[in-house]
């Protein structure tokens, strides 16, 4: 146990994932990102709640569970969402002893180098042989683990880089007999081997099928940094005075670079390149490709003598370092094609990487994951080798335009992207023969191509045109594979669109994002061409498109609103369940004029994204409704909502649910509920308004003409404010459904909204469940009813009935809900 925390600390102590020139203490840089639970819908929490964030102290919590069975937490996020760090960051602790004590022995182990080892293993070899070998008493050790199961951790980093797909056919229940190294991990996340000890698994959300979902103990959602995060981040990479609050503020002034930051590997660029892009004129870095462009160029002028290049940025910087940078390009896609990211000594000189490229800095050496003199070199980050490929397919003389039609194709990737893209060059003739490649480069993980050709879209972007063709001899082959790339992804959103069915007769076509659709949008945005965003969405009659669970965080609102700003129809945008926050509603702002709706519930989005919002909609003819439950809102927005409401005659629904409005706001609200004359529905489920918030939202819709939905769920209202409510229905002639469940109304309340229904000839439905509600208050209702035919239900549910006395008023009215 003392040597295995000993070597644990030693590994975890500094980050070196993102830097292969210095190395990070762990313990001064990390900060947290946000972590979300996900669980199934309507099973383990109401719909109507966030879902439940937490620490990664928190990780082994009892809440959320999917399967109590499981032994496997399964950590999600996108590549450079902080994974890997996270993992670090829970070993350090463990090993530093100041959490997850309740495990005597971590083990962790990386699946991208896992699938090196081509040997069969045992449980113990795998522990013992591929993380920490016991000095002494082996068998003891291992009967101990296999004894204590519960005290044992162990962590699996990188699954989507695991080349095998995940599959329960095998079995293999000995831990003393070797099997395939894949046939064993499979094996112990689904519990087969050392049951009961906790397994903790990252991965991209692509690699996750719905089989390896049947063994998840929890499923967390990592999202990156939040806006306060990406600030701490930097203030923590820059002590110096001044620097930190100089980078800040030019995040705040560049919304599309502050929507890239939401990414740690973003941040981290950003604060490597800081100099460059404070001093130096690294302008404004809109794109990814821009930001690692931008990194590209800061490891360049670093690791020249300084009297060999200017200091500035440019072309001759990149044309100087040209082998080198064709070098690792060809390394890079070579791996890609063969799903491998650790480079043996051989695999480098067979791809003729010299010591002169590797001190650019861009391979660091990775951990090793068994016996061997030589430490493998590996890509600091995924998303860099990515970039590299990228930048060797519009570098290289050997790739022919007319084969880019493939990579953009939004058809099945693994059969079509990158397939024949490459020459024999990037794999050693005497290890492969020609032709062999295009079956090999099949094997290529869709999502590592998918972010291949966002760059490679970028990188034949006009803006980026003029410093990629002084480094290419042939400047027509470089505008020839850009003409090519742009009518490919062209086509591609257009077969993308017609494959949309037609909609239901009497209602509006619907597009639910299929998978593809956000990358394809996102390749469009690298690119930056107006032109081919207009002609993309030419002719696209779709009138509502859902992109609801689909990870969509500030740099997708960016690359959407780019595209859909050049709809010709208005469209009603559903981002339900992402990471829009406020820098994501900022980058959206743009397609605003063409929404007639907009859907952002459970988005992160606090006061300052929403005003921002309404600040534009003012202006926007079109927008009629927004969806905000499950955000951050408070009273701080309530007076532009209130400003919204009063001049936007033609609104018809606000729903603000499960937010945090008390009294104060419903007040402000009112005042711009007095002025409006269109609202027809009004949604305040889960906040805090209570009865003087009730009393004020009653007294403003008294007579108002239109609303026709009101629900005030969950808001802490008791028998004044019931006192209000039943007044405004004695007036009121057009409210058709008024919602009070899970409030503190009593017979008191009740009995005080029996009165209003009396003299009330709209409402149709009434819900009063979960009130405290006993047969004295049901019996004042029974007599309302009696004087009113247009009540069609009166949901009495979770109350205070006995059984006889649910009979007896079911009996009595059919239209008592019980």
């Amino acid at each position: 146990m003392s040597k295995l925390r000993t070597t644990i600390s030693a590994q975890s102590r500094f980050l070196s994932t993102y830097d292969g020139a210095e190395n990070l203490c762990l313990e001064e840089i990390y900060t947290e990102n946000v972590l979300e639970i996900r669980t199934e819908m309507g099973l383990a929490r109401s719909p109507q709640k966030s879902p439940a964030t937490l620490s990664l102290e928190e990780l082994f919590s009892t809440c959320g569970h999917l399967n109590e069975d499981a032994d496997t937490v399964l950590v999600v996020g996108e590549a450079g969402s902080g994974k890997s760090t996270l993992l670090q960051r829970m070993h350090l602790l463990w090993a530093a002893g100041r959490d997850f004590q309740e495990f005597l022995f971590v083990f962790p182990f990386s699946c991208r180098q896992l699938q090196c080892v081509a040997k069969p293993l045992s449980v113990q070899m795998l522990l013992f042989e591929h993380c920490c070998w016991p000095d002494f008493g082996q068998q003891d050790v291992f009967q101990f683990l296999l004894d204590h199961p519960n005290r044992v951790l162990l962590t699996f980093d990188g699954f989507d880089e695991f080349r095998f797909r995940f599959s329960d056919h095998e079995r293999h229940c000995s831990p003393t007999d070797p099997t395939s190294v894949q046939n064993l991990l499979f094996n112990l996340l689904q519990g087969n081997l050392l049951k009961n000890a906790r397994k903790v698994l990252t991965s991209r959300p692509d690699a996750v099928s719905a089989l390896l979902r049947k063994y998840l103990r929890l499923e967390i959602n990592l999202k990156g940094f939040s806006e306060e995060g990406i600030e701490l981040y930097l203030r923590k990479c820059h002590r110096e005075p001044g620097v930190a609050d100089r980078l800040i503020r030019l995040l705040k002034t560049t919304s599309a670079l502050h929507g890239l930051c939401h990414l740690p590997v973003v941040s981290w660029m950003v604060s490597k390149c800081h100099q460059e892009l404070l001093l130096h004129g690294g302008g404004s870095p809109k794109t990814s490709t821009d930001i690692y462009l931008l990194i590209l160029q800061h490891f360049l002028l670093h690791a020249s003598p300084p009297d060999s290049v200017p200091h500035s940025l440019g072309s001759r910087l990149l044309r100087g370092r040209l082998p080198t940078l064709l070098h690792l390009g060809r390394l890079a896609l070579w791996g890609l094609g063969m799903c491998c990211y650790v480079f043996s000594a051989k695999q480098l000189q067979a791809a003729h990487i010299d010591d002169e490229d590797i001190s650019l800095g861009f391979l660091v050496h990775a951990k090793s994951v068994g016996p061997g003199s030589t430490t493998p070199l590996e890509f600091l980050h995924i998303t860099f080798q990515c970039f590299f490929a990228a930048l060797y397919l519009v570098l290289s003389t050997d790739v022919s335009p007319s084969l880019l039609r493939q990579l953009f194709s939004c058809h099945g990737p693994r059969s079509s992207l990158l397939a024949r893209l490459l020459p024999t060059t990037c794999v050693p003739r005497s290890e492969r023969k020609e032709g062999s490649l295009a079956a090999l480069l099949q094997e290529a993980e869709p999502h590592n191509l998918q972010i291949t050709a966002a760059f490679l879209a970028g990188l034949l972007s006009r803006e980026h045109r003029g410093l990629l063709a002084e480094c290419q001899a042939n400047e027509e082959a470089l505008l020839r594979l850009q003409g090519r790339a742009q009518g490919c992804l062209s086509r591609s959103l257009h077969q993308h669109f017609r494959s949309i069915p037609p909609a239901v007769p009497g209602e509006a076509k619907s597009m639910h994002a299929m998978p593809g659709f956000l990358w394809l949008i996102r390749s469009l945005y690298e690119m930056q061409e107006e032109r081919l965003a207009r002609e993309a969405v030419r002719g696209l009659t779709v009138g509502h498109l859902k992109l609801t669970f689909c990870g969509v965080g500030p740099p997708e609102c960016a690359a959407l609103a780019f595209v859909l700003r050049h709809l010709r129809r208005p469209v009603a945008l559903q981002l339900d369940h992402n990471s829009v926050g406020d820098i994501g509603v900022e980058q959206l702002l743009p397609c605003l004029s063409v929404c007639k709706a907009l859907y952002l519930r459970d988005n992160n989005i606090s006061d300052r994204g929403i005003c921002k919002l309404i600040e534009h909609a003012l202006h926007c003819e079109q927008l009629q409704k927004l969806a905000l439950f499950n955000n951050k809102l408070t009273d701080g927005c309530a007076h532009s909502m209130a400003r919204l409401l009063a001049c936007k005659q033609n609104f018809l629904a606000l729903r603000l649910g499960n937010n945090h409005i008390t009294a104060a706001g419903a007040q402000a609200l009112a005042k711009g509920l007095r002025a409006n004359t269109s609202l027809q529905f009004l949604g305040f489920w889960g906040n805090k308004v209570g009865d003087e918030g009730a009393q004020a939202l009653a007294e403003a819709l008294g007579d108002h003409q239109s609303l026709r939905w009101l629900s005030l769920v969950g808001n802490d209202i008791g028998s004044v404010g019931a006192r209000a409510l039943a007044l405004m229905l004695e007036k009121n002639v057009a409210l058709e459904e008024l919602c009070l469940e899970e409030n503190h109304l009593r017979d008191e309340g009740v009995c005080s909204l029996a009165k209003g229904l009396e003299r009330n000839s709209s409402l149709k439905v009434l819900k009063l469940s979960n009130n405290c509600i006993t047969y004295l208050g049901a019996e004042s209702l029974l007599q309302a009813l009696e004087k009113n035919d247009t009540i069609l239900e009166v949901w009495l549910r979770g109350n205070t009935f006995s059984l006889e006395e649910m009979e007896r008023l079911s009996q009595r009215d059919t239209r008592l809900l019980l």
